[in-house]
């Protein structure tokens, strides 16, 4: 049952009299308990709605274009409560955050819907059998999945879940109903890395086709761990390792199913002080959302509009530009930066490296810095005309960093026009040279 709050005007819904306030329970005879159930059987071109208004309860049939949506708008996006994480993970980021944040920060979700969706990763530690059925029943696929091992007793340890060690099980499940799965190994030092890894690798490549992506990442780290499980960061040494043993594994899968299924996130390169591999390495960036491949991706894109420079832009004008990253990404943003100067005679650009002093500098990724951190880093630097950020750093709806500061605020504080780049060439050239 969903509640309806908006029926588009002149929609198919809205010509059969449905109003908000109206209640949703049943499509062509199928209880609706959410989104997906909802999407899945209202793709008909003749559908019939079972709904409730006051005391009453209704019917309405409605003929409309397969796929068409019949204009309805629900209470919430999931017509339903999120269903939040049961795992207490012994790396879970949301644990190491300060306290003082936005209260939706701290809430763990870890929602199959979402998976779908949005692409979120999941656990499956709160699924039934009945949930596993929907999702094959439903064609639902690709499913995101969060697996960090394959050791049923080292997951339960590390998830501190009595429920988690089933998921072998569950993905067979899963795989046996034609199910595509694309899942990471978040790698904590001393735990889940060096025999225990190559054990989660060897059975999640069992599950090929099924299974053809595993990002493996390290566990972020932020200062604030205090009365949580002691973790150590990976060093330089321990992330060379990392790679070696993951890439051995993967020109293995290579050999045998022409992809290497098995990816080291770019953050890990960086760490270990290594050129980051070709596109060839990423088989079409199956894990590019899981920061795998994004700044190899973001260079070839760039590289291939310099030849349209002269074509879209005033390469000849005279400008003084800014771009910020996290530690990760800077090197690299440096070198792009420099491929566009070297065209743009006239153009200088300054690059900022920004430590994370908020969570702590083992945090180095674009999309954990806050505007604090921008702002006190940024005092007194040549900003130019204007400042270009990744838009990772604000959360999805695009309004407000990690810290709560709105872009408005942003901006205000920090006196210099800000603009926002996607983490693609295309997008970064654009956000730099076109005037605004």
């Amino acid at each position: 049952m969903a509640e309806i709050i908006g029926v588009e005007k002149g929609s198919p819904a809205s010509k059969a009299g449905i109003l908000p306030g109206d209640w949703l329970l049943e499509i062509n005879g199928h209880p609706i308990a959410d989104v997906l159930d909802y999407r899945f059987y209202v793709t008909e071109k003749r559908v019939r709605l079972k709904l409730h208004r006051g005391p009453d309860i209704y019917e309405v049939t409605i003929q409309k274009e397969e796929y068409e949506d019949p204009g309805l708008e629900f209470a919430t996006f999931l017509m339903d409560e999120k269903r939040s994480c049961r795992n207490k993970c012994i790396f879970c980021f949301i644990d190491q955050l300060p306290c003082g944040m936005r209260e939706p920060l701290y809430f763990k979700d870890d929602d199959s819907r979402l998976s779908f969706l949005q692409g979120n990763y999941v656990t499956l530690t709160n699924m039934s059998d009945a949930d596993l059925d929907r999702i094959i029943e439903m064609h639902i696929t690709p499913v995101n999945v969060s697996v960090h091992t394959t050791n049923p007793e080292l997951r339960v340890m590390m998830m501190k879940n009595r429920f988690a060690g089933k998921i072998l099980e569950q993905m067979r499940r899963l795989a046996a109903g034609g199910v595509q799965m694309n899942c990471q190994l978040v790698i904590c030092k001393g735990i889940n890395d060096q025999e225990e890894l190559s054990r989660s690798m060897r059975d999640l490549e069992a599950f090929y086709p099924q299974v053809d992506s595993v990002s493996v990442v390290p566990a972020g780290l932020t200062m604030h761990r205090e009365g949580l499980y002691p973790l150590e960061p990976f060093n330089a040494d321990d992330a060379a390792a990392l790679i070696d043993q993951v890439n051995a594994f993967g020109d293995e899968c290579l050999k045998k199913h022409g992809v290497r299924m098995f990816y080291v996130a770019d953050e890990v390169y960086v760490r270990a002080g290594r050129d980051l591999p070709g596109e060839e390495y990423y088989d079409g960036y199956p894990q590019i959302e899981n920061g795998v491949g994004m700044m190899t991706s973001m260079q070839a894109e760039l590289e291939e509009e310099l030849p349209y420079l002269q074509e879209d832009y005033d390469i000849g004008k005279k400008r003084t530009l800014s771009v910020a990253t996290g530690a990760a990404a800077y090197e690299y943003i440096c070198k792009l930066v420099a491929k566009i100067e070297k065209i743009c005679y006239n153009t200088t650009i300054r690059v900022y490296k920004i430590k994370n002093e908020f969570f702590g500098e083992n945090v180095t990724v674009a999309g954990l810095v806050c505007a604090c951190d921008l702002l006190s880093q940024l005092e007194g630097k040549e900003l130019g005309e204007k400042l270009v950020l990744p838009s990772v750093m604000l959360r999805a709806t695009g309004d407000l960093f990690l810290d709560g500061v709105s872009k408005e605020e942003f901006e205000e504080k920090l006196g210099t026009p800000v603009v926002y780049s996607e983490t693609d060439g295309a997008s970064f050239v654009r956000a730099l040279l076109t005037d605004e």
